[in-house]
């Protein structure tokens, strides 16, 4: 699957409660490639794990003490988190009315969700080789059917999915704390993060994004489990050699250049700068450089001003235009 990749493009997380809103701002800044905004500040059920908790098909989650944990039956916060989508869908309907172009969704992928998940009997769900399996074919499926209520939706669409995984590299590091935070949980085989990442990747739709930010984030991890994008902090990605293997192999590299908390930023032009020399030190043509890359925020948004949140998303605009040949 060929993705139509847009210049530039939100990571996922905005500040505010309006959903309305931040789905105008979002297709107003960055109409090449707009994403369906996730608002953690309604709350439980609005976070990354609880938004994706309410595409899960099959299974149940409710929040406790020590946050989302698998559970028999469906509790209210999933609910809530099913409402939440539901009220999504419908500021996107209305606000993408006609819209054409390439559209992103977001879902935490299958090990950060094994990784914050409980079992009902304490640890998380990541050490349990059946609770990750079960957990992985319920995302599939359940991002697939939400992949298909947008497409429904917004038929002008063409859709970009992106899994968020922050917590990779803790997995295969060992750095994970246990359910009682006085030990960490064994590290887990590149071998077997790879495989089980590649079977929800390949079950999904549409081309796939595996977005980190995190220090240490596995890119030919990623790349070899059939990510069509790779998402990234530009600013924490030591190893150039794996992002010049994935740019050879045509994989779409999205890049993180303006923090997601307020700062101050520099000029477009001066953004623009700092990717062609990071560009240029991978060894690739200018030419090339508008094609391969999208600009994007370091991380999400959720925790920044929503002054901020807008600024960041027009200078990123603003930076990629500098990038296009003249």
């Amino acid at each position: 699957m060929t993705a139509p990749w847009g210049p530039v493009t939100g990571v996922g997380s905005l500040p505010g409660t309006d959903t309305a809103e931040a789905v105008r701002t979002v297709l107003g800044e960055l109409p090449g490639m707009p994403h369906l905004p996730e608002l953690p500040g309604r709350g439980a059920g609005a976070d990354m794990i609880g938004r994706t908790a309410a595409l899960l098909v099959g299974l149940a989650v409710d929040i406790t003490p020590a946050g989302w944990r698998l559970v028999p039956r469906s509790g209210i916060e999933q609910r809530r988190a099913e409402e939440f989508l539901a009220r999504d869908l419908d500021a996107l309907h209305e606000q993408a009315d006609g819209f054409t172009g390439t559209l992103k969704l977001q879902a935490a992928g299958p090990w950060t969700l094994a990784a914050s998940l409980e079992r009902t009997r304490g640890e998380r769900a990541v050490v349990d080789a059946g609770a990750r399996r079960d957990l992985a074919q319920s995302l599939t499926e359940g991002f697939a059917a939400h992949a298909a209520a947008v497409a429904a939706r917004v038929p002008g669409a063409r859709l970009v999915l992106q899994l968020d995984e922050p917590s990779v590299p803790a997995v295969l590091q060992g750095a994970l704390p246990t359910a009682s935070g006085f030990g960490r949980l064994p590290a887990v085989p590149a071998e077997v993060v790879e495989q089980e990442l590649r079977a929800v990747v390949t079950g999904l739709p549409a081309p796939v994004v595996v977005h980190c930010c995190a220090p240490r984030m596995p890119l030919g991890l990623f790349r070899a489990a059939g990510a069509a994008g790779l998402s990234f902090d530009l600013g924490v990605v030591q190893d150039l050699d794996a992002v010049g293997e994935a740019v050879d192999a045509g994989v779409h590299l999205l890049a993180g250049v303006v923090p997601g908390t307020d700062a101050a930023l520099p000029s477009p032009k001066a953004t623009a700068s700092r990717v062609r020399g990071w560009w240029r030190e991978l060894g690739f043509s200018a030419e090339a450089l508008p094609d391969a890359v999208t600009l994007t925020p370091s991380c999400g948004l959720a925790g920044a001003s929503p002054a901020y949140a807008r600024a960041a998303m027009t200078h990123l605009r603003e930076a990629a235009e500098q990038l296009q040949p003249e």
